[in-house]
């Protein structure tokens, strides 16, 4: 469960059903290298239960975010994806990036039309549904985020607090089981941070987090795995990798300075060699 606690419209966001023992996310061997020749993923095995919120953590070049990437078939290497149970090919694309909600780290990535409410309306639009839903699940989405009444501004003019928000409701919007996010706090202040880790614990959903904010993965997450090297070299309740000192240092991470997760009596993570 998410550690950050709050309340809000929250009820009305599309959950998975939970009769079935078929994961989240599968990854089996996947491995990606760019055109140039350079290797960023190096036999990726991962497995996300439903409803798990996991932190994906590691220095800078560690392949993250090309993880993520692969997640809704916007890069494709070698090995086997699937999502719910739906492989991550060709055929299934249009399926898996309704299923898979991909938040990127800059919010300018998502917004490029002339109002918030166009550019979350922009995805419900694109599966062909009528006007009426579309408009209900505007509606929806910026009131899971604290940004109704927004319909009608331009995007662009907006906090970057505020674009991060209507970012997340471009992705709310298509009814995700699952949402990927890259970085989701960066360069956020106190306020915005905090109103944004508690708009994304409340919502009903798998989540798989890229973040180099470590309290963010206490705060929301109850498993951290660290990704280093394109190899996941360590996998395990975040209170746990998070009061590894020395597996932290050993990966180029560190937490802020004072903050010390509680102990827990969870199992230690298990550390795999890079």
């Amino acid at each position: 469960m998410s550690r950050a606690v709050s309340s809000g419209p929250v009820a009305t966001l599309h959950a998975v059903s939970a009769d079935t023992d078929v994961p989240a996310v599968l990854v089996q061997g996947l491995t990606f290298a760019y055109p140039d020749g350079t290797e960023v993923l190096r036999g990726i095995d991962l497995v996300v239960q439903r409803g798990e919120s996991v932190a994906l953590v590691g220095p800078n070049g560690a392949g993250k975010s090309t993880f993520l990437l692969h997640l809704n078939g916007i890069l494709q290497g070698s090995g086997r994806i699937s999502i719910f149970g739906l492989a991550v090919e060709t055929k299934n694309l249009r399926e898996v990036r309704r299923r898979v909600g991909l938040v990127f780290q800059d919010p300018e990535d998502q917004l490029f039309l002339g109002t918030v409410g166009q550019d979350v309306a922009f995805g419900p639009a694109n599966l062909g549904l009528n006007e009426e839903e579309v408009s209900l699940r505007v509606e929806e989405a910026l009131e899971a985020v604290g940004m109704l009444g927004s319909e009608e501004k331009c995007s662009h003019h907006l906090s970057f607090g505020q674009k991060k928000r209507v970012a997340v409701a471009t992705v709310l919007s298509m009814r995700p089981d699952l949402l990927a996010l890259d970085e989701p706090t960066s360069n956020l202040d106190p306020k915005s941070r905090r109103r944004l880790v508690q708009i994304l614990a409340a919502l009903p959903v798998t989540k798989i987090v890229v973040t180099h904010d470590l309290p963010l993965a206490f705060e929301l997450c109850e498993r951290t795995v660290i990704l280093d090297g394109g190899r996941i070299v360590a996998d395990g309740p975040t209170e746990q990798i998070l009061l590894d000192e020395r597996l932290l240092a050993m990966h180029d991470l560190e937490l802020p300075y004072r903050f010390a997760p509680p102990t827990s009596h969870s199992c230690r993570a298990s550390s795999r060699p890079g």
